[in-house]
């Protein structure tokens, strides 16, 4: 097999690329799925494991952490073992990592195997970009670059339905298993795809060890404070604070590494390319409402409207469709407009699925969110697409891998930003609007209160239990309704969040604008 790419050479990808592609878009997915998958099974893993409920955190935790320092390493490794040889081996070990935690039955054992995860899965979805630029030709790129969009859209879509249905219909332990079959079968895809490179173990002596130890450091102990710190109460607690000084002491240390390396292990100078800049800036901010809003509806629909997992699952899956159905237009679209309009149109459906939710009520059900999850499905589509496209050819084939690097660390980071940022409003807010429909009920609770004592005493129950039985109600209708305008407010964040990125927008250029330009300045 040529070391070389056919879409190096000829205007068509050979069958040996297309292989190529869909063996990085099959380990993307396996990575994305697994991200989320736990979910809904959490309860029911917990309960396997003997975990509570705060040490159950840490299952999702424990991934998010491994995945982002594996990102920014990815670019090295692949310039350190060769693309194939790193995939094989990230797939076997992700796999292995997989049948332990299906096996686990202690938190310890379940963490270590989720880490594992998380490490090995972290490499596996920038270098489904990386082929897709590396084995198409420009003309066909558009068509790899919405098949990997579909992938990052629809895993973390798929992946709490798919967690859902396993914990409800097998056992959670299939969350795990199912990674069996797809490993192997990517395995199969990558001996195939892709071609033999010689390793370079002379990178190991050259190795930026301090920009690896500070990149480390500053981005596992940033996402344990953005993951965890809601949960401690941010400050307040010893171990967010230290974590976060730790956190700012990598950041330094990254800096330094970054001015004094020859090779940077993360190439944070691609980011003086404004195209570049622009597009990872876009994708952090997409992430943080992505995840947010997938956070925020299962809730919504479970406390409020009162849905089971698969249930919930179903409203989801709904943003899911206009996805499928744009697959097979959105490549022919792409190269004859301008990338900012579409991403522009994307930010807007996007936006605009957000400001519909402003006006739930305690009533709202799954029917009211369908056409905000179809128009939110419409508008990642149309935004990521592009995006991923833009993102890819501002750095050109040479930068691919540690662009790509860049780029997915900032869709997670952004993905935990989001996670954090809801927490923070639902607590803070839960209980600003509590206390506001309180003292808004002040002079009519004593007649309210009575009514439903009334009520009670109607129903054969003695005055006393009634009136208690009275309190208890007005309460819980209180922090009810409470609850329903902080998620409005959540989702009003995330739509201002989303339109405040449309000036941005206008700093990206067409692909074709930028196809040229891989000496990139920011390479120099």
């Amino acid at each position: 097999m040529s070391s070389e790419p056919a879409s190096m050479s000829s205007e068509s990808a050979s069958v040996t690329d297309w292989v190529a592609v869909v063996a990085g878009a099959l380990g993307a997915l396996m990575a994305t799925l697994d991200i989320s998958i736990t979910n809904t099974a959490l309860p029911q893993i917990q309960g396997a494991i003997g975990a509570s409920g705060t040490e159950g955190t840490w299952i999702g935790t424990g991934y998010l952490v491994a995945e982002v320092i594996m990102i920014p390493l990815t670019a090295w490794f692949t310039r350190l073992f060769g693309l194939r040889t790193l995939l094989l081996v990230t797939t076997t070990a992700f796999v292995l990592f997989s049948m332990f935690c299906g096996l686990s039955d202690s938190l310890i054992g379940m963490i270590v195997g989720r880490v594992g995860q998380g490490f090995f899965g972290g490499a596996l979805i920038p270098t489904a970009q990386v082929i897709v630029r590396t084995q198409l030709p420009p003309r066909q790129m558009p068509v790899g670059m919405s098949i990997f969009g579909v992938i990052v859209l629809i895993g973390p879509i798929l992946g709490p339905v798919l967690g859902g249905y396993l914990a409800e219909e097998v056992t959670w332990r299939w969350c795990f298993f199912l990674n069996l079959p797809v490993g192997i079968a990517l395995s199969i895809l990558l001996l195939v795809g892709l071609p033999k490179q010689s390793p370079n173990l002379g990178l190991i002596a050259k190795a930026d060890w301090l920009g690896i130890a500070g990149m480390t450091l500053a981005f596992s102990c940033l996402t344990v404070v953005l993951e965890e710190g809601q949960r401690d109460s941010w400050f307040e607690s010893p171990i967010i604070v230290e974590l976060s000084i730790a956190s700012l002491l990598g950041f330094v240390i990254l800096f330094v590494a970054q001015r004094t390396s020859a090779d940077p292990v993360i190439k944070l100078s691609l980011l003086r390319n404004s195209a570049f800049a622009s597009a990872t800036t876009i994708a952090l901010a997409v992430g943080a409402a992505t995840y947010g809003a997938t956070f925020i509806l299962p809730q919504f629909l479970s406390s409020i409207a009162g849905y089971n997992p698969r249930q919930a699952g179903g409203i989801m899956a709904l943003s899911a469709i206009p996805v499928f159905l744009l697959v097979p237009v959105l490549p022919r679209i792409v190269g004859r407009f301008d990338a900012r309009i579409m991403v522009a149109l994307g930010l807007l459906f996007f936006a605009a699925s957000c400001f519909i939710d402003i006006g739930l009520s305690p009533d709202s059900a799954g029917g009211d969110f369908q056409i905000s999850q179809l128009l939110r499905g419409v508008g990642q589509i149309l935004a990521a697409m592009p995006l991923n496209q833009v993102s890819m050819a501002a750095i050109g084939r040479e930068n691919a891998a540690d662009g790509a690097g860049i780029y997915s660390m900032a869709r997670n980071l952004g993905g935990s930003m989001g996670l954090a940022l809801s927490g923070v409003v639902i607590d803070q807010r839960s209980a600003a609007h509590s206390d506001t429909i309180r003292e808004a009920l002040t002079a009519n609770s004593i007649a309210g209160q009575a009514r439903l004592a009334a009520s009670g005493v109607s129903q054969g129950i003695d005055t006393a239990t009634a009136k208690l039985r009275a309190i208890s109600q007005l309460s819980s209708l209180i922090e009810r309704n409470a609850l329903v305008m902080t998620y409005s407010d959540c989702f009003w964040l995330m739509g201002v969040m989303i339109l405040a990125m449309m000036p941005v927008v206008l700093l990206l250029r067409r692909p074709n604008q930028v196809a040229d330009k891989a000496t990139l300045q920011a390479a120099h």
